[in-house]
């Protein structure tokens, strides 16, 4: 029998989430006039996105009509028909094949008992579907070189939050989008540690490739996209879930935090296409290692949210 979170859903901030619709509009059309892109094409993708804004910022603390499998379930689908069918991308095989990812996930602690193993084939099954790129055989997209599987994958992430923490309950996880003051100080400090074995890694695997003309314009929106999506769902799983289950079942701290990092290193095998990616996993391991740390010193995933968005950001920005 599945457990529910104990926890008191907060107000949705509509107002807040009327704003940031009416940006992605507007974006959007100014997107399609820049580019050259029909407006029919584009106002659907952004209309989309908006509907799953909502979800994912509810998916921390659940309100009782969204625990309800069956609405999970058909939140999970919306967004796409929203886009695929006025876009003419629709396909029936797709659609089945993202219903059945929709129901298994929103039904899997409704259905089952709370159990360890349980709980980790429900993480496996999600690493996957993202490792396979289910999602970019599902979400086509007809604009040039616009990716619609991210739709996929933040549909994922939140509808996973929503059935742990509002179905199964118990984890201790947290699933918030602004760090504390001292989850900010301890994730700084934990980056800042990191830097040295992190970039004697990237040197030793061959990895060390600085770009010649850094894009310092992509510091901030790099450092906010990859806090609010990457590092919450990533620190989410592994550390406030994994770390805190292998600290529980080897009875120890440090076994858990170094299973974990391997774990983490292990899941960056496929990283940009090329497996196995054992340089970029080695980095990740020691990277995943910090990660930890930092949610071991506050018990708290936005801290390592923090140290892993600093990290991916200085990444992404400076090196190739």
């Amino acid at each position: 029998m599945a457990v529910m979170a104990d926890t008191v859903s907060p107000r949705v901030p509509w107002r807040t989430l009327g704003i940031a619709w009416a940006l992605m509009i507007v974006a959007a059309a100014i997107y399609a006039n820049i580019k050259h892109i029909p407006l029919g094409l584009a106002l659907p993708v952004a209309i989309a996105f908006a509907v799953e804004l909502p979800f994912y910022v509810m998916a921390g603390a659940p309100p009782s009509w969204l625990r309800k499998p069956a609405v999970l379930a058909v939140t999970c689908v919306l967004p796409y028909l929203i886009y695929s069918i006025p876009a003419g991308l629709f396909g029936l095989p797709a659609f089945v094949l993202l219903s059945v990812i929709a129901i298994v996930l929103s039904c899997w602690y409704a259905v089952l008992p709370r159990h360890g193993i349980l709980d980790l084939l429900y993480v496996a099954m999600l690493a996957a579907i993202l490792l396979t790129k289910l999602f970019d055989r599902i979400y086509l997209s007809a604009i040039p070189k616009v990716e619609l599987a991210v739709l996929g994958h933040v549909m994922l992430i939140r509808t996973a939050a929503v059935a742990i923490i509002g179905m199964r309950g118990g984890t201790g996880a947290q699933y918030t989008f602004i760090p504390r003051l001292s989850e900010w100080a301890s994730g700084v400090k934990w980056f800042a540690l990191m830097l040295p074995p992190v970039l004697l890694a990237l040197w030793a695997t061959g990895l060390w490739t600085p770009r010649e003309h850094p894009n310092y314009w992509a510091l901030i929106p790099q450092f906010l996209g990859i806090l609010w999506v990457v590092a919450l769902s990533e620190e989410f799983f592994f550390r406030g879930m994994l770390q805190s289950w292998m600290e529980a079942w080897t009875g120890n701290r440090i076994g858990g935090l170094v299973v974990t990092s391997l774990m983490f290193g292990f899941a960056h095998l496929w990283f940009r296409r090329q497996f196995p990616n054992w340089q970029f996993a080695i980095v990740a391991a020691i990277f995943g290692l910090f990660c930890g740390l930092a949610w071991r010193e506050k018990r708290s995933v936005p801290a390592s949210m923090v140290t892993h968005a600093l990290g991916a950001t200085l990444y992404r920005v400076f090196f190739q």
